[in-house]
Parts: structure tokens; sequence; C-alpha cells
């Protein structure tokens, strides 16, 4: 996610708006059906930043692809279309997304690990997630086979590193810094 000062901007007048007509959670599945179909289709993403297209053209493919917006969600994008700026409308979604949850007292927990989570394990990092946080927790899982073991915890700002890698990278500079003579 690139993060833009503008698509926040955007993001938190969007959620003001709907949490005064009552329409949050609405524009919020909304906003989830946005990022995941801009995530599966950088095409689209690509499309939306091409300068070369008119907005009116973009905002007409938004409406087309996203058949199903509420009246939040078409009014958002007609007005990031009226401002030339509905390139930001993935960021606009996850920026929503996340302020909407952090003012629902939810917050994400980002875990990678080597391979995909099973069930047991998802558990042992949840009761370690709820040690750093006391917010509702919604578990993200990244794979990522290059940490070799363990996970990668982070919740907000906070970072909890138990991947083998990492412990290796510690051994690696502990051994190095150390003067051994005979």
């Amino acid at each position: 996610m690139k993060n833009n000062r503008a698509a926040l901007r955007y993001a938190k007048a969007a959620l003001s708006i709907s949490l005064e007509q009552g329409t949050a959670p609405a524009l919020e599945q909304d906003m989830v059906e946005v990022v995941n179909i801009c995530e599966a289709n950088e095409d689209l993403v690509a499309f939306l930043d091409n300068p070369v297209l008119s907005n009116n053209t973009k905002k007409e493919t938004v409406f087309n692809v996203f058949t199903n917006l509420s009246d939040g969600s078409k009014r958002l994008v007609e007005l990031l279309a009226t401002n030339k700026r509905i390139n930001l409308l993935d960021q606009v979604a996850e920026q929503f997304i996340e302020l909407y949850q952090a003012q629902q007292g939810k917050q994400n927990a980002i875990v990678t690990t080597a391979v995909p989570l099973t069930d047991s394990l998802e558990k042992i990092i949840l009761n370690k997630a709820k040690e750093l946080s006391s917010a509702q927790l919604i578990l993200k899982s990244i794979v990522d086979p290059s940490i070799i073991g363990g996970f990668v915890l982070r919740i907000g700002d906070l970072q909890y590193n138990a991947s083998v890698v990492h412990k290796l990278d510690t051994l690696k500079r502990e051994l190095t810094q150390t003067n051994y003579s005979a």
C-alpha cells in the first residue's frame, strides 16, 4: 500500500460522513471488495493510474466493475472522479478500512510465516498477539519462505520477531562482534 496523504484525507471524510449517516458498515463492505479486486487485478489499478484516460471513462469503468456499490460508495467514487483523484480509489479504500476498524476497536495483526498457518499455529499466534494488544485483533497471514521458520507478528507499530532468520542474524552479529583470542 502506498501511503498517500490525500487518500487518508478522503478516507477520513468518508468515514466521518458514513458514521453520521449510519452507513459505515455498508461502506466498509464495499471498500473491502474494492481492495480485494484491486489486489487481484493489477490491470485495474494501472487503468485507474493511466493519465491519458479521462476521469469519466475511469469512473464508468469503476461502476461497471463494482456493480453492487452502496450509495455512499458511489458518491465517494463520484467525488474522486470530480477531483481527478480516482486513481487513489484503492488507497482510499485501504485507509478507510483501517480507520473504521480502529474506530470499532479492531486492529490488524499481520503474521508472516514460512509456511501456511495451521489452526493450531494460528491459535498460538493469536494468544501471543493478545499479550501485545488489548484491541480486538483481525489476523492476516502472509507466507514468506525466506524467514525459514518461526513467525513475525506485526500489530500496528509493534513487531514480535520469532523467525529463524532473525535468530541466525542475531547469532551472526554476536559472533562477529566478540573478540576471541587464544
